[in-house]
Protein backbone atom coordinates (compact mmCIF):
# COMPACT_ATOMS: atom_id res chain seq x y z
CA UNK A 1 0.00 0.00 0.00
CA UNK A 2 1.27 3.54 -0.80
CA UNK A 3 1.58 6.15 1.67
CA UNK A 4 -1.27 8.23 0.34
CA UNK A 5 -3.52 5.59 1.19
CA UNK A 6 -5.66 5.41 3.87
CA UNK A 7 -6.85 2.11 3.83
CA UNK A 8 -7.45 -0.70 1.22
CA UNK A 9 -11.68 -0.36 0.18
CA UNK A 10 -11.60 -3.10 -2.42
CA UNK A 11 -8.69 -5.68 -2.56
CA UNK A 12 -7.88 -6.94 -5.60
CA UNK A 13 -9.64 -10.55 -5.12
CA UNK A 14 -12.83 -8.65 -4.02
CA UNK A 15 -12.69 -6.47 -7.52
CA UNK A 16 -11.94 -9.86 -9.33
CA UNK A 17 -14.94 -11.34 -7.58
CA UNK A 18 -17.14 -8.05 -8.17
CA UNK A 19 -16.51 -7.83 -11.67
CA UNK A 20 -17.50 -11.67 -12.37
CA UNK A 21 -20.56 -10.96 -10.75
CA UNK A 22 -21.68 -8.37 -12.93
CA UNK A 23 -20.42 -10.23 -16.03
CA UNK A 24 -22.32 -13.18 -15.46
CA UNK A 25 -25.78 -11.01 -15.07
CA UNK A 26 -25.07 -9.21 -18.17
CA UNK A 27 -24.22 -12.49 -19.41
CA UNK A 28 -27.60 -13.93 -18.77
CA UNK A 29 -29.74 -11.04 -19.79
CA UNK A 30 -28.21 -10.74 -23.08
CA UNK A 31 -27.64 -14.18 -24.11
CA UNK A 32 -28.07 -15.02 -27.82
CA UNK A 33 -27.68 -10.80 -28.50
CA UNK A 34 -25.12 -8.34 -29.44
CA UNK A 35 -23.86 -5.62 -26.86
CA UNK A 36 -21.56 -2.34 -27.25
CA UNK A 37 -19.51 -1.81 -24.22
CA UNK A 38 -19.77 2.08 -24.09
CA UNK A 39 -16.29 2.79 -21.99
CA UNK A 40 -16.39 6.07 -19.99
CA UNK A 41 -12.78 7.30 -20.11
CA UNK A 42 -10.66 7.55 -18.72
CA UNK A 43 -11.67 5.63 -15.05
CA UNK A 44 -13.56 2.76 -16.20
CA UNK A 45 -10.80 1.73 -18.71
CA UNK A 46 -9.74 -1.49 -16.61
CA UNK A 47 -12.91 -2.12 -15.26
CA UNK A 48 -14.34 -2.52 -18.58
CA UNK A 49 -11.06 -4.84 -20.08
CA UNK A 50 -11.55 -7.13 -16.87
CA UNK A 51 -15.51 -7.14 -17.64
CA UNK A 52 -15.25 -8.14 -21.30
CA UNK A 53 -12.86 -11.07 -20.32
CA UNK A 54 -15.69 -12.30 -18.39
CA UNK A 55 -18.62 -11.82 -21.26
CA UNK A 56 -19.72 -14.59 -23.35
CA UNK A 57 -22.07 -13.08 -25.10
CA UNK A 58 -21.25 -11.15 -28.58
CA UNK A 59 -19.84 -8.07 -27.50
CA UNK A 60 -18.14 -5.21 -29.22
CA UNK A 61 -16.58 -2.11 -27.72
CA UNK A 62 -16.50 1.90 -27.94
CA UNK A 63 -15.05 4.78 -26.10
CA UNK A 64 -16.64 8.23 -24.73
CA UNK A 65 -14.53 10.90 -23.42
CA UNK A 66 -16.84 12.90 -21.04
CA UNK A 67 -17.69 15.58 -18.77
CA UNK A 68 -20.18 18.34 -17.84
CA UNK A 69 -20.04 21.60 -16.36
CA UNK A 70 -22.43 24.15 -14.77
CA UNK A 71 -22.85 25.40 -11.26
CA UNK A 72 -25.88 25.62 -8.87
CA UNK A 73 -27.32 28.73 -10.76
CA UNK A 74 -26.33 27.55 -14.27
CA UNK A 75 -27.55 24.15 -15.32
CA UNK A 76 -25.01 21.84 -16.55
CA UNK A 77 -24.16 21.03 -20.27
CA UNK A 78 -22.44 17.83 -21.52
CA UNK A 79 -19.29 18.38 -23.39
CA UNK A 80 -17.88 15.70 -25.41
CA UNK A 81 -14.24 15.17 -25.24
CA UNK A 82 -14.30 11.63 -27.30
CA UNK A 83 -17.54 11.08 -28.86
CA UNK A 84 -17.93 7.31 -29.81
CA UNK A 85 -17.41 5.88 -33.07
CA UNK A 86 -19.66 3.20 -33.54
CA UNK A 87 -23.21 3.93 -34.50
CA UNK A 88 -25.35 3.19 -31.59
CA UNK A 89 -28.57 3.39 -33.29
CA UNK A 90 -30.46 0.67 -32.30
CA UNK A 91 -27.61 -1.32 -30.60
CA UNK A 92 -27.54 -2.64 -27.02
CA UNK A 93 -25.62 -0.29 -25.61
CA UNK A 94 -23.96 -0.79 -22.12
CA UNK A 95 -22.98 2.66 -20.75
CA UNK A 96 -19.32 1.59 -18.47
CA UNK A 97 -18.18 3.55 -15.85
CA UNK A 98 -15.73 3.26 -12.79
CA UNK A 99 -18.18 4.93 -10.36
CA UNK A 100 -21.60 6.79 -10.34
CA UNK A 101 -21.19 9.84 -7.72
CA UNK A 102 -22.96 12.87 -8.75
CA UNK A 103 -25.12 11.20 -11.12
CA UNK A 104 -25.16 14.32 -13.12
CA UNK A 105 -22.81 13.69 -15.78
CA UNK A 106 -24.20 10.00 -16.71
CA UNK A 107 -27.60 10.92 -16.47
CA UNK A 108 -27.24 13.29 -19.31
CA UNK A 109 -25.04 10.97 -21.16
CA UNK A 110 -27.41 8.67 -20.93
CA UNK A 111 -30.40 10.62 -22.61
CA UNK A 112 -28.09 11.72 -25.21
CA UNK A 113 -27.72 8.14 -26.40
CA UNK A 114 -31.25 7.39 -25.99
CA UNK A 115 -31.66 10.35 -28.17
CA UNK A 116 -29.57 9.09 -30.87
CA UNK A 117 -31.66 6.02 -30.81
CA UNK A 118 -29.37 3.20 -28.43
CA UNK A 119 -30.97 0.75 -26.18
CA UNK A 120 -28.77 1.67 -22.89
CA UNK A 121 -27.92 0.27 -19.43
CA UNK A 122 -25.98 1.54 -17.22
CA UNK A 123 -23.04 -0.71 -15.50
CA UNK A 124 -20.21 0.64 -13.05
CA UNK A 125 -18.17 -0.56 -10.84
CA UNK A 126 -18.81 1.48 -7.65
CA UNK A 127 -21.81 3.90 -6.92
CA UNK A 128 -21.53 6.37 -4.31
CA UNK A 129 -25.40 6.92 -3.49
CA UNK A 130 -24.76 9.78 -0.37
CA UNK A 131 -23.37 11.98 -3.48
CA UNK A 132 -26.34 11.57 -5.20
CA UNK A 133 -27.50 14.40 -7.01
CA UNK A 134 -29.58 13.24 -10.37
CA UNK A 135 -31.56 9.73 -10.09
CA UNK A 136 -29.62 7.35 -12.85
CA UNK A 137 -30.59 3.70 -12.55
CA UNK A 138 -27.74 1.60 -12.46
CA UNK A 139 -28.87 -2.16 -13.60
CA UNK A 140 -25.26 -3.74 -13.37
CA UNK A 141 -23.89 -2.31 -10.16
CA UNK A 142 -21.06 -3.47 -8.42
CA UNK A 143 -20.57 -1.89 -5.14
CA UNK A 144 -22.19 0.87 -3.14
CA UNK A 145 -19.15 2.46 -1.23
CA UNK A 146 -19.22 5.41 1.40
CA UNK A 147 -18.53 8.97 0.57
CA UNK A 148 -14.77 8.77 0.73
CA UNK A 149 -11.91 10.11 -2.23
CA UNK A 150 -10.98 6.45 -3.64
CA UNK A 151 -8.28 5.85 -6.33
CA UNK A 152 -7.03 2.79 -8.22
CA UNK A 153 -8.26 0.40 -10.36
CA UNK A 154 -8.29 3.36 -12.76
CA UNK A 155 -9.63 6.03 -10.86
CA UNK A 156 -7.32 8.53 -10.18
CA UNK A 157 -6.78 11.87 -8.15
CA UNK A 158 -4.85 14.52 -10.31
CA UNK A 159 -4.41 11.41 -13.23
CA UNK A 160 -2.29 9.62 -10.55
CA UNK A 161 -2.70 6.81 -9.22
CA UNK A 162 -4.85 4.91 -11.53
CA UNK A 163 -2.37 1.72 -11.82
CA UNK A 164 -3.33 0.33 -8.60
CA UNK A 165 -4.56 -2.92 -8.43
CA UNK A 166 -6.84 -2.22 -5.54
CA UNK A 167 -8.93 0.45 -4.96
CA UNK A 168 -8.31 2.57 -1.64
CA UNK A 169 -9.52 5.86 0.28
CA UNK A 170 -7.34 8.75 -0.19
CA UNK A 171 -5.86 10.51 2.69
CA UNK A 172 -7.57 13.90 2.89
CA UNK A 173 -4.01 15.66 3.20
CA UNK A 174 -3.58 14.94 -0.18
CA UNK A 175 -6.61 16.58 -1.41
CA UNK A 176 -7.62 18.93 0.95
CA UNK A 177 -10.69 17.40 2.36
Amino acid sequence: MIKEVEKILISKDEIKGIVKKIADRINEDYKGKQVVLLVILKGSLLFASDLMRYLDVDVTIDFMQVSSYGSGTVSGELKILKDAQTDLNGKNVIITEDIVDSGNTLSMLNDLLQKRGANTEICSMLSKPARREKDVYIKYCGIEIPDEFVIGYGMDYDERFRNLPYIGILKKEVYGG
